[in-house]
């Protein structure tokens, strides 16, 4: 899945320069999406544009962390949040090493364009779609090898003892006279 993601996100790119680049937007939704193209030599919503040889080894960083933790995925849901990671931080990478204007310098294609939101690519989804993932999984409990983490055991009420179950009939009074 993720050499798929990866290449949907060049092939793209390769296009949008191609075929977009000079040119005036195209609606492919009314107003709600199109095709807009500009380079990125930041990150996310074009933050840290001073910052793209450091933003560049970060993304090689992620990279490999990912490769490396793919290594111990036992969990499908956890497999696909890490293939949509790695396409993504690879297919804006891949722009950063190859593009203008030279290697880990260089700026990320840009062409999909919704109202009031930044300019963004198939990439920037994947990695979004991603990370998503790994809150629902991190939220439900569920670790990379699929395993759960353990019930942390319930609060106890004032005046219970440990062990002791508290049921709404019961009072704190009831459990004291049976003790």
């Amino acid at each position: 899945m993720a050499g798929v993601l990866y290449a949907v996100d060049v092939v793209t790119k390769v296009l949008a320069v191609e075929r977009l680049r000079g040119q005036p937007d195209v609606p492919l939704v009314g107003d709600l999406l199109v095709l807009h193209f500009t380079t990125n030599p930041g990150a996310a919503f074009s933050t840290g544009t001073e910052y793209t040889v450091v933003l560049s080894w970060v993304a090689l960083v992620a990279v490999l962390v990912v490769l490396w933790l793919s290594r111990r995925v036992a969990s499908v849901l956890w497999g696909v949040a890490l293939g949509l990671l790695l396409a993504g931080i690879g297919g804006n990478l891949t722009d950063r090493l190859l593009r203008e204007p030279g290697p880990f310098r260089g700026h990320v294609i840009d062409f999909l364009m919704l109202p009031n939101w930044p300019v963004f690519n198939i990439a920037d989804m994947c990695i979004n779609a991603g990370a998503a993932l790994v809150l629902v999984q991190a939220f439900r409990g569920v670790r990379i090898d699929a395993t759960r983490e353990p019930e942390r055991p319930a609060k106890r009420r004032r005046g219970e003892r440990a062990g002791e179950e508290s049921t709404p009939e019961t009072t704190s009074t009831e459990r004291e006279a049976s003790a």
